[in-house]
């Protein structure tokens, strides 16, 4: 599935989740992200004593909160808009068996599965355009009712 590029990329997480269950929900993300788009890691950095360290990420990659219904709602609309998705079930951090994790997203149907995250890419404005107004995971909570 490598061969992909893209402009912009952004994490979505389950905002409800715990500090550690998130973090470890945006490495997998990451992990997966870097593996399938071309493109996403800059050139190796190299010290003032010659020692090389691997290159990083070289765009910013903005890590938004939403509550696990937004999430199943966002991975359609980015799935429509021809935006690439990178998507973690909730089954994910409930084994260490992947196999298990696999078995369970072959009996499920689209509908019916549940997301602690996704990683969006695509265009500058396509990824925009779905994640609309997100904010910043931890910022505020997605669930909370807005300001009278």
């Amino acid at each position: 599935m490598t061969g992909q590029t893209a402009d912009r990329c952004v994490i979505v997480l389950d905002a409800d989740l715990a500090p550690g269950l998130s973090a470890n929900a945006a490495a997998v993300l990451a992990v997966t992200l870097g593996a399938t788009v071309d493109g996403l890691v800059g050139s190796d950095l190299v010290d003032a004593d010659g020692d090389v360290h691997p290159g990083l990420f070289s765009a910013g990659l903005p890590v938004l909160g939403a509550t696990r219904e937004q999430l199943s709602d966002l991975r359609a609309r980015a799935l429509q808009a021809g935006v690439g998705v990178v998507d973690i079930p909730a089954l994910g951090q409930q084994t260490n068996d992947y196999d298990e994790v696999r078995a369970y997203v072959a009996r499920t149907a689209t509908a019916d599965l549940e997301y602690l995250g996704l990683a969006l890419h695509g265009s500058r404005r396509a990824v925009s355009r779905v994640t609309g107004t997100l904010p910043l995971l931890g910022r505020s909570s997605p669930s909370a009712s807005p300001a009278g």
